[in-house]
């Protein structure tokens, strides 16, 4: 099974419309939460009123801050840092709004449109400040002293913080050093400017969370939890003041996933609040315009690049690199998480001896920033990539020799470099980049392709064809558990902590079962995303769930079938290494026809039984998986791009991905991963991007203003998976599948816009805008009249 393309397990309930998102859980005298958000983006608040609000009927409750005064403020669920501390968000603005959307009121009703109606009672009296939306310029004062001691939560008095909520370096080698050795005439130094606008993903689904509190049981049931329903029940819980297991998530299906759902938002604190404090059940649905206005956006990097490279054959010999994350307002659960892989990430498949980035992390009026797939890889291998094609149009080299040349090489393999990734030492686990190369090139004839462009461009086409090289990290432990269990009846069950976003996690763990057990699939039933179903889990992020839960049930289904031959060898009579598991029973080798089914096994050990037995009653086992290093799958993107001559519109007529996972566990669901990395990646290379005006208001709050892709701007992604360089720190040899697809669209986009117009290094920004094209093709029109008048 492990291998097979197997059809998705959770497909039959979804396309059957029963499936279950965040909006369908609906309970009996449930009070719909609605949120009341700032105008502006930084102003002082000096009011809120809420009573011609509360006068409305159907209305329950309305609160400002001073009703929450003693909840803290969110803290971190990955990569934190002291400094970050006072930058954390209240649950509801407290004096200052920092950017437009952050929450000031919230209000309760008995129906979604009393709710909205009554939000739009209350009145804000909030006074205007100068806005602070340039993330280059000088950093500004962000939080007096006061405010950043409450923030911070330490209760040590603190002085007031500026917008640079954090500084740091990453570094190896001696950059200085390399750069004073230098020679004239063997080295140069190649400089880029690159910047990546500010997007985010945009589900189908937007976030939405409903709360109950139980009094019989005494429990805070929540529905509509996503990504990482343990860290946030525990984040909830000591908010709340209850012990975690009295706070019981439970993840519904969940419309896309992408990053930015699942962390703790201010609005997920308040609907489990509520649910307490009003003793109802509270619905809170975000709708379109909240989610572009208030929902984690991402990227919005500016990097400035220096390389000392060898002239004669491109190798990079130091890199000194720096670049500017634009934070927004506050720093969410997340933490340091993107800042810290785009600096440690940044070398990607190359050996680079000497290697300095400083990471300046900056605070603006706008939403807050976080994840969004391949966080900072997305946008470190468009700035590494450009550079390269840069350092190899300097030199009139190759492009692709230059990469060959600086690649990490195979035989060099575990490659360690003494940085850190999210709290991790970076080993490069296993990889033969130029074989990946190789074989791409080869399959899809990059040398056809090549000529056919340039026969495009003669005939007065403007088109081109570019790629880039990236490698991207999964697996992030520490650890990982997973029980499989067989009923009477012959069930078999797997629970575990893992958590689903739409990525076929369900079919994955099944096959890994199914595999172990010799049943179909099918057969297996994966319990997940409940914490009153297992005691741990990390949740769906950093693409891991393939690595980490996926080895764990490995291990517990193994532990399970040695348990099986144990009770199976008692009752049959013969010895344990006499008998194999087939078809969902243990069978005597030298005779098959004596056997006993799973289901018989799990009989023989009810409790009465198994005491006999010397076992613990049940046929069931646990499995953990513990790492303390990821594990780092790499590919190449590669794409055909046409610039329309008239409207400047680029338009990526191929895309192809070459990717080693080290072992795929289901090839259909890599691909489907894949094909929808890149189409995020095409948003963010083309259309993607969140504008501000001066004083921060919000210009794309809509899909009229904020462009998305769709299946007109997408070819067919043609993709070769590989399995050339299992991991040797899992058993499974697996490596993540879930960003791969997206993480250097940009790059290659990049540089086959840049061969379509013949001006080496024209794009160092995107998204790429098609004023700017017309621009450069109108110069390059006036540059080939002036070659042809001299």
């Amino acid at each position: 099974m492990i291998g097979a393309r197997a059809r998705r397990i959770e497909d039959p309930v979804l396309l059957r419309g029963a499936g279950r998102f965040a909006a369908d859980t609906i309970r009996a005298g449930e009070l719909h939460m609605r949120v009341v958000r700032s105008p502006v983006a930084h102003g002082r608040v000096d009011a809120v009123d809420l009573s011609r609000a509360l006068r409305l009927d159907g209305v329950v409750a309305a609160w400002s801050y001073r009703d929450v005064a003693d909840l803290p403020a969110i803290g971190f669920r990955l990569t934190p840092r002291e400094e970050m501390l006072p930058y954390r968000q209240p649950v509801l603005a407290r004096k200052v709004v920092r950017y437009a959307g952050e929450p000031v009121a919230v209000v309760f009703a008995t129906s979604a449109y009393v709710a909205e109606d009554a939000a739009e009672l209350v009145d804000l009296d909030i006074a205007p400040l100068a806005a602070h939306t340039d993330s280059d310029r000088e950093p500004v004062t962000w939080v007096d002293a006061e405010q950043a001691t409450w923030a911070a939560g330490t209760g040590a008095d603190l002085p007031a913080q500026d917008s640079a909520a954090a500084d740091f370096t990453e570094e190896y080698g001696d950059v200085d050093a390399a750069f004073a050795r230098a020679g004239r005439r063997t080295h140069r130094i190649v400089e880029l400017d690159a910047r990546i606008g500010r997007h985010t993903g945009v589900p189908m689904e937007c976030r939405g969370l409903t709360a109950v509190y139980d009094e019989a049981d005494q429990q805070l049931v929540i529905d509509g939890a996503a990504k990482v329903p343990f860290w946030n029940r525990e984040a909830i819980a000591a908010m709340a003041g209850l012990p975690p297991h009295r706070v019981l998530m439970r993840e519904t299906h969940v419309g896309g996933g992408f990053g930015p759902r699942g962390e703790l938002y201010p609005e997920d604190v308040l609907v489990a609040v509520a649910a307490m404090r009003l003793r109802a059940p509270i619905k809170w649905i975000e709708d379109r315009q909240e989610h572009l206005m208030a929902t984690n956006h991402s990227r919005d990097q500016h990097h400035r690049l220096r390389a000392l490279v060898r002239v004669r054959d491109g190798w990079i010999e130091a890199l000194d690199a720096s670049f500017v994350l634009d934070q927004g307002a506050y720093v969410r659960t997340h933490g340091a998480t993107v800042a810290s892989l785009t600096a440690s990430m940044l070398p990607g498949p190359y050996v680079i001896p000497h290697f300095r980035v400083r990471a300046q992390v900056r605070l603006t009026h706008k939403t807050p920033a976080g994840t969004y797939r391949s966080p900072g890889r997305y946008e470190g291998t468009f700035a590494r990539e450009r550079l390269v094609d840069t350092i190899a149009d300097v030199l009139r080299l190759d492009r692709a020799e230059v990469r060959r040349t600086n690649f990490i090489p195979a035989a060099e393999m575990p490659y360690a470099r003494p940085i850190t990734a999210m709290g991790t030492h970076l080993v490069h686990d296993s990889g033969d980049y130029a074989l990946l190369l190789a074989k791409v090139s080869e399959r899809f004839d990059f040398d056809a392709i090549r000529a056919e462009v340039a026969a495009r461009r003669a005939g007065g086409e403007a088109v081109g064809f570019g790629f880039g090289f990236f490698v991207e990290k999964s697996g992030l432990g520490p650890a990982e558990g997973a029980r499989v269990s067989v009923d009477g009846a012959g069930q078999i069950t797997l629970a575990c902590g893992a958590s689903s976003v739409g990525q076929g996690v369900d079919t994955v763990l099944a096959q890994i079962v199914a595999e172990g057990l010799d049943v179909p699939h099918t057969a297996v039933r994966v319990v997940r995303g409940r914490t009153d179903q297992f005691e741990y889990g990390r949740g769906a992020f950093a693409t891991r769930l393939a690595v980490m839960v996926g080895n764990a049930a490995r291990n517990a289904t193994a532990a399970l079938a040695d348990k099986a031959r144990r009770v199976a060898a008692y009752a049959l009579k013969v010895g344990a290494d006499e008998l194999a598991l087939t078809g969902g029973a243990v069978a005597v080798a030298a005779d098959p026809t004596r056997r006993l089914t799973l289901a018989e096994i799990a009989r023989l050990l009810e409790p009465d039984r198994a005491e006999l037995l010397k076992e613990t009653p049940g046929l069931n086992a646990d499995g953990w998986f513990h790492t303390d290093h990821m594990t780092y799958p790499y590919g190449l993107h590669a794409a055909v791009v046409r610039v329309d001559p008239g409207t400047g519109q680029p338009v990526v007529e191929r895309f192809i991905v070459g990717y080693d996972v080290g072992r795929a566990l289901n090839p259909t669901l890599v691909e489907g991963q894949i094909a929808g990395g890149v189409a995020q990646g095409i948003g963010g290379a083309l259309y993607e991007e969140f504008r501000y005006a001066a004083d921060g208001t919000p210009l794309c709050t809509t899909f009229m203003d904020y462009l998305i892709p769709t299946l007109a701007e997408i070819p067919d992604v043609e993709t070769l998976v590989t399995e050339d360089a299992p991991s040797p720190i899992n058993p499974l040899g697996v490596k993540g599948a879930g960003e791969g697809g997206t993480a250097a669209v940009a790059a290659a986009v990049s540089s086959a816009v840049d061969d379509a117009l013949r001006i080496p290094g024209a794009i160092t920004a995107v998204p790429i805008r098609p004023a700017l094209l017309r621009q450069l093709l109108k110069q390059r029109m006036l540059n080939q009249r002036t070659e042809k008048h001299t």
